[in-house]
C-alpha cells in the first residue's frame, strides 16, 4: 500500500480524540483483519506494511485501519461491478444496498446487545 492518507491531517485537522478508544495492539489486530480481507478480494497480493512487520513504515496501526479500510471498500465495489449484469445493478447494489447495510451496522453498534432485543 503506497497511499496511507498522509494528506488527511492537512485537509481536516487532527480528530484523534473523536475515535474509539483502542490500544495500539487492538488497532493493529483490526488493521491485520482488514488487510487480510482486502488481500482475499484483490487480484494481486498486497505488500506488508504494518507496524512490526518486515516492511514497517512507522505509521500508527489506526492509520493503517483507515487506509486498508479504503482499499477494502474499493475492492468490494470492484467485486460488485464485476458481478453486476448491468451498470444499474452495480449502482443499486453499491449505493442503495450499501447504505442499508451501513445503517444496520451503525444501529447495531449504537445499541447494546440486550437479550430479546434482536441484537444479541
Amino acid at each position: 500500500m503506497n497511499d496511507h492518507g498522509d494528506d488527511f491531517g492537512a485537509w481536516c485537522g487532527d480528530l484523534g480524540s473523536a475515535t474509539k478508544n483502542r490500544s495500539e495492539e487492538e488497532w493493529l489486530n483490526v488493521a491485520r483483519y482488514v488487510r487480510h480481507a482486502a488481500n482475499k478480494l484483490l487480484p494481486q497480493a498486497l505488500p506488508l506494511c504494518l507496524p512490526g512487520e518486515p516492511q514497517q513504515c512507522g505509521r500508527a496501526a489506526q492509520q493503517h485501519v483507515l487506509a486498508w479500510g479504503a482499499v477494502l471498500k474499493a475492492a468490494a465495489q470492484q467485486v460488485i461491478e464485476d458481478a453486476s449484469p448491468a451498470p444499474a445493478h452495480a449502482h443499486y447494489t453499491g449505493h442503495t444496498l450499501y447504505q442499508r447495510s451501513l445503517a444496520e451496522l451503525r444501529g447495531q453498534s449504537a445499541s447494546p446487545n440486550v437479550p430479546g432485543s434482536g441484537n444479541g
